[in-house]
């Protein structure tokens, strides 16, 4: 999430990209999804601002830990929207969505081996406001990819905080957005436990509505002249 285009820093082999993409998203969602699991069987154990924390702090660790190599997406929106800006190439965009999705469910198929009574492994649904679910996945999305972009253009500076930066959209995010829409923002975080938890039903909202929050951040991001300015 830290820049990802063949002409500012991402210096990685496409297998190396591959593999990047995979691990930072199987973590993301190990982590984060298996934080709500154990939070439920524990008792409570880890709470709504814990869970949050263990999804912000994976994605800035797996930023600092492979950003240089793939520009640490971790979101087929994020992938999307770097295509969208003009900051990625279109023959990367399966190679990095099949990595991603690859890693989440995997990610998820390791939990329901860990966790076989668990009906839910972290599955996203809405609430009973459909509307309002979708609003704060498109909004909460719109955020982190300006966020992502605007950390990813300029001064080296901003490259050594972008982890930071980003991590912590994810956090406040996960705080405000996970009552209402589980706060994915991610439609590879939703797929994987989607999958092993019998939650397909509500999946289109957490693909439209993430594409459409990152694709109005890139708007903003060129609207603003940044775009421009990073070419």
């Amino acid at each position: 999430m830290v820049g990802p285009t063949e002409r500012t820093g991402v210096h990685g082999s496409w297998p190396r990209k591959v593999v990047a993409e995979g691990i930072g998203t199987f973590a993301l969602v190990f982590v984060g999804t298996g934080a709500i699991v154990v939070d439920r069987v524990s008792g409570g154990a880890i709470g709504h601002v814990g869970i949050a924390l263990c999804f912000g702090l994976t994605v800035m660790t797996m930023i600092y830990a492979v950003g240089d190599i793939s520009g640490a997406h971790f979101n087929p929106a994020v992938t999307v929207g770097f295509w969208s800006a003009r900051r990625l190439p279109g023959r990367a965009v399966p190679i990095y969505l099949g990595a991603q999705l690859f890693g989440a469910i995997l990610a998820s198929g390791l939990l329901r081996v860990l966790f076989p009574a668990e009906a839910d492994l972290g599955a996203t649904r809405p609430g009973e406001n459909i509307a309002a679910a979708f609003v704060f996945e498109a909004i909460l999305t719109f955020f982190l990819m300006f966020v992502i972009l605007s950390v990813a253009t300029g001064a080296k500076e901003k490259g050594i905080i972008a982890g930071i930066a980003v991590g912590s959209v994810i956090c406040f995010a996960a705080i405000l957005g996970g009552p209402i829409s589980g706060a994915s923002l991610n439609p590879a975080r939703s797929l994987g436990p989607a999958i092993f938890s019998d939650a397909l039903s509500p999946l289109w909202l957490y693909v439209s509505a993430p594409l459409l929050g990152a694709f109005l951040a890139v708007g903003a991001w060129w609207g603003l002249g940044a775009g421009r300015g990073s070419e």
